[in-house]
């Protein structure tokens, strides 16, 4: 989890900063971070509508220009041919419904997380798709973390 809290370190978001990595056979594969696409302005630079709309976290997500750091982690391993199915998402917040989808897609068999998410559904979407779900150093969704793995 360590380096996954350093990669949200090169967030651009003004709200939240997360970090996430993709690991299997305890090998990293890839990392994201919450920003703005690639060559766009950073909302560091242009300012944050879902705070000009006083957008709620965890709610409209389409009104933010940045990309979740679950999203730029399945995108880093499309870009770069790395397969990701099968791996553990490592990731500071536990991931959106819109991450959640694409974690299930992506063949994500684990997603290990160490901060909360107000998205109910998300957690549906991880369980019903029998994705195991982890909070480090503590329980959470009826399991353990396991900081060694």
């Amino acid at each position: 989890m360590h380096i996954a809290r350093v990669v949200a370190q090169r967030s651009t978001c003004l709200r939240r900063q997360v970090g996430a990595i993709i690991v299997k056979e305890r090998r990293v594969l890839t990392t994201g971070y919450n920003g703005a696409p690639a060559s766009l302005p950073h909302c560091l630079d242009v300012g944050c509508e879902r705070e000009r709309l006083k957008v709620p976290s965890g709610e409209r997500h389409e009104l933010c220009r940045g990309l979740h750091a679950e999203q730029n982690a399945i995108i880093q391993a499309a870009v770069h041919g790395v397969s990701i199915q099968g791996g553990t998402l490592y990731t500071t917040d536990h991931p959106c419904s819109l991450c959640a989808k694409m974690l299930v897609n992506a063949g994500i068999r684990r997603v290990v997380y160490s901060g909360p998410y107000p998205d109910e559904l998300a957690e549906n979407i991880l369980a019903e798709a029998g994705i195991l779900v982890e909070r480090l150093g503590g329980e959470a969704d009826g399991e353990k973390g396991d900081p060694a793995s």
